[in-house]
């Protein structure tokens, strides 16, 4: 039975997640960075520790909720603080973090190697789905440990889709938002040209939202553009990174990406421009 639960990273995602858990009645610990982030998940019952190793001893499942492959690397692996060599046997790691497939094998590895069993289940959604507790999980691994950890996964989550080999979330995962970037910037450029012609923003925003072409999510992505909100849900600096490991993993496997190398560039000159912090639909930015 699942009890005990620790949250790796309690920033826009992992803190919703951990609020979650602690209002189903889970006993919750948690590490992240910089412990002013975890006041208030502290003050709602939530066991804060100094380093990872210290906040996964007891835990029958872990999450890791983090930036990217640097941040993921350090949290697991480090030989004095890191979380693998401190997590008893018969716990259960599951990273959600969007890290690269290098990343991911590096970590399936090292799991393998201590006899610990992983899963790489990344999410789709953003803070709005994580607060409602909405997210879809994509899972890589063994089948058979995800039908223990799903008691926890679905109370976080609208769906969970398992994939695959271990791998295959975090691949489904960065095609995913390459896809929807992609889309992104396509909707932000067209908009731009629109503009330039004469019609303003919220008009062609208005007929696209009501054509079949255009997704419920693009949709969103549509208004906010019309409104120019680039409140933060998905940062481009976030954004960027992703699509960088998906044309990494392109490389690697020798598949052809223009228009994804096109939509990074558009992501990569949006940060340069100083719109790092901003939403995605913020790329809109450079063309309306």
């Amino acid at each position: 039975m699942i009890e005990n639960i620790c949250i790796l990273g309690t920033g826009a995602m992992g803190s919703r997640v951990a609020t979650n858990l602690i209002n189903k009645g889970f006993n919750i610990s948690i590490y992240n960075r910089t412990k002013n982030n975890a006041i208030e998940l502290i003050k709602q019952g939530a066991h804060y520790f100094s380093t990872p190793a210290q906040a996964v001893a007891d835990a029958d499942l872990v999450i890791s909720m983090l930036t990217d492959d640097n941040a993921a690397k350090s949290v697991w692996l480090d030989l004095q603080n890191g979380a693998l060599l401190a997590m008893k046997k018969n716990a259960i790691a599951i990273e959600s973090s969007t890290l690269s497939i290098n990343s991911i094998s590096q970590l399936n590895s090292a799991f393998t190697k201590h006899n610990i069993a992983f899963l790489d289940a990344p999410v789709l959604g953003s803070r709005p789905q994580a607060e409602s507790a909405t997210l879809v999980f994509l899972v890589g691994g063994e089948k058979t440990v995800l039908s223990k950890a799903s008691c926890v996964l679905e109370k976080l989550s609208s769906a969970i889709h398992y994939i695959g080999k271990s791998g295959s979330g975090a691949t489904m995962k960065l095609a995913v938002n390459a896809y929807f970037g992609t889309q992104v910037t396509a909707l932000s450029e067209v908009i731009g040209v629109l503009e330039k012609a004469g019609i303003n923003k919220q008009q062609s925003v208005q007929l696209f939202n009501q054509l079949p072409t255009t997704s419920p999510a693009l949709q969103g992505i549509g208004q906010l553009i019309a409104n120019e909100n680039f409140t933060p849900f998905f940062p481009i600096e976030l954004v960027e990174k992703d699509f960088s490991y998906t044309l990494n993993l392109a490389e690697q496997i020798n598949a052809k990406t223009p228009t994804i190398i096109a939509s990074h560039l558009s992501y990569k000159l949006a940060i340069v421009n100083g719109y790092a912090k901003d939403n995605i639909a913020g790329v809109a930015q450079m063309y309306i």
